[in-house]
């Protein structure tokens, strides 16, 4: 059952990666926190593992097929996440569990609430 739950999770985090380029942060880290029941720093460092073979190279090929690449950037973005996960990580493991929950929760708020109210 397991297998299948975190089959449905890489599926689903998939599909919206694919339709809104979002994934870990969005869909994987918070299932695995609520439905699966991981720690938050295992739901962290797990996203980060499985995201970093197919980070979306299906999805990206179709795209680059049709022309909606800019490769420059997409090579700047890809350089800024190298490095920024590694401080991103050494950063959140200096923090509490209960801090890292709570910055998430406001990050998505946040989020959330730029899209509803600024969104066009």
């Amino acid at each position: 059952m397991t297998a299948l739950l975190l089959l449905s999770i890489g599926l689903i985090a998939g599909v919206l990666s694919g339709m809104f380029g979002i994934g870990g942060g969005l869909v994987i880290v918070p299932a695995l926190l609520l439905v699966v029941k991981l720690k938050e720093f295992e739901a962290i460092g797990t996203s980060l593992a499985a995201l970093i073979p197919p980070v979306g190279l299906l999805g990206a090929i179709e795209y680059y097929r049709n022309g909606h690449i800019n490769m420059k950037y997409a090579a700047l973005i890809a350089l800024g996440l190298f490095v920024g996960a590694y401080f991103g990580a050494k950063l959140t493991l200096g923090l509490s569990p209960l801090l890292v929950r709570r910055l998430y929760a406001g990050f998505l708020i946040v989020v959330a609430g730029r899209m509803l109210i600024f969104g066009k």
